[in-house]
């Protein structure tokens, strides 16, 4: 971990996370409920930081919003033209807005929202596509969760029991 990274994740304290605009759609002629071919489709996933800036609200309250863009869309492997083999999307902004205790330079709010707003943001977009296949009748797409490479491969220790916590 960099030191503007440390910084910024010292000074940031999440304020918000909301979907800012999304858009789903079946398109060339496909209707997912009565598709024989849904298990052929290919599943594309995008993920992106698309910006960050500070925002005075009032005298003293400052906030930092990222916007992150998301998306997943079913691909028909057997067309060879890209745009042609797009059967259905599914795609999100979301902003991740946290509040400052101090100020930060440029770099430090930069490196934090490329590196650790997604973390915020990916439970409400996991939930978000979940719930948007189900309402257009799109196989369930279910993302992984995502982990702090830090937590990753850490051994599991037997938890102590109270008793011997206390001592």
């Amino acid at each position: 971990m960099n030191a503007n990274l440390q910084k910024a994740i010292d000074v940031f304290r999440i304020h918000d996370v909301y979907l800012h605009n999304s858009q789903s759609q079946c398109i060339n002629g496909f209707d997912p409920k009565y598709d024989q071919n849904l298990d052929k489709l290919i599943t594309q996933t995008k993920h992106g930081v698309k910006q960050s800036h500070l925002a005075q609200v009032d005298d003293s309250q400052r906030l930092v919003r990222v916007f992150i863009e998301v998306g997943a869309r079913l691909i028909d492997p057997s067309v060879e033209q890209e745009k042609d083999s797009v059967r259905a999307f599914i795609e999100a902004e979301f902003i991740a807005e946290y509040t400052l205790d101090q100020d930060l330079n440029q770099a430090c709010i930069d490196e934090y929202a490329l590196k650790n707003a997604s973390y915020h943001v990916w439970p409400y977009w996991r939930e978000f596509l979940m719930s948007q296949c189900t309402r257009m009748y799109l196989p369930r797409l279910v993302l992984p969760t995502i982990q702090l490479a830090h937590n990753r491969h850490q051994n599991c220790k037997e938890p102590e029991s109270i008793e011997n916590s206390s001592n």
